[in-house]
């Protein structure tokens, strides 16, 4: 690969391009085609980059919705028809008699198949529904998921395989807060909305715990815009919606969603 391919991308994710940039090589001089594991929207952002820059490749995504976040991909060369392949997706569909089942949340449910020594790449979206909660998977993970997943946070639970049609998905809520803030810098709306110090919040930052649009960000002077989605591990994430006017006293207005 031409060297100055990494320029546009962080040097964690220089694995990653390699990978990918391999898939698309096979598929444009050897014919070959690759189903992958689930992507999160910046490696695929990543790999359909990289697709753009073979003129002979071209990829197809699902993830089981139209808007699913994590998606496989089918890289192939550019004569095959994709319209109609199978991306090899089931859904686990968890229930239980327990009424403790009701509060079990989005991090339970992941915890518990990791637990399993799954693959974080092998899960796609997860729905936590009103009566239960429905997980994407890849094909190759579902049975062993159906034969093993017997508890969720201490939770008894039941499982079935169910064909991708029968997916359920729920919209994701998001609790609106308003702020005023200094200036839009990453540390400054971030630890207004983890309610912690921008001193503490500056630390997971600078230790690459922070992604902006899912790439890793270690600057805490990174300025946010309208429609920046920030994840922060441990403390979750939220997405910038509005950055409105000035008040009197300078400070900027904005508009956040945090995922619930």
């Amino acid at each position: 690969m031409h060297p100055d391919i990494y320029e546009h991308f962080h040097r964690d994710e220089r694995e990653f391009v390699d990978r990918a940039w391999e898939w698309v090589v096979n598929a444009g001089e050897y014919h070959e085609t690759k189903l992958t594991d689930f992507l999160d929207p910046r490696q695929r952002f990543i790999l359909e980059s990289l697709v753009n820059r073979h003129p002979d490749v071209h990829a197809v995504y699902s993830g089981g919705h139209p808007d699913a976040e994590r998606v496989r991909a089918l890289v192939a060369p550019d004569y095959r028809d994709l319209t109609h392949e199978d991306m090899g997706l089931n859904v686990l569909g968890i229930t239980s008699g327990d009424q403790k089942f009701l509060s079990l949340e989005h991090g339970d449910y992941m915890g518990s198949v990791l637990g399993l020594g799954i693959k974080r790449s092998k899960i796609g979206d997860i729905y936590v529904l009103e009566d239960g909660c429905h997980v994407v998977v890849t094909d190759d993970i579902g049975t062993y998921l159906h034969m093993n997943l017997s508890q969720v946070h201490r939770v008894h639970v039941m499982t079935e395989l169910l064909p991708m049609d029968k997916l359920k998905v729920k919209e994701i809520k998001l609790e609106t807060m308003e702020l005023t803030v200094a200036s839009l810098r990453l540390d400054g709306i971030a630890s207004d909305v983890h309610r912690i110090s921008r001193t503490k919040m500056v630390i997971p930052i600078k230790a690459g715990r922070c992604r902006v649009n899912w790439k890793v960000v270690e600057d805490p002077s990174t300025m946010l815009k309208d429609g920046d989605m920030v994840s922060m591990q441990g403390f979750g994430r939220f997405k910038v919606l509005e950055t409105g006017g000035l008040t009197k006293k300078g400070r900027y207005r904005v508009k956040v969603g945090k995922f619930t």
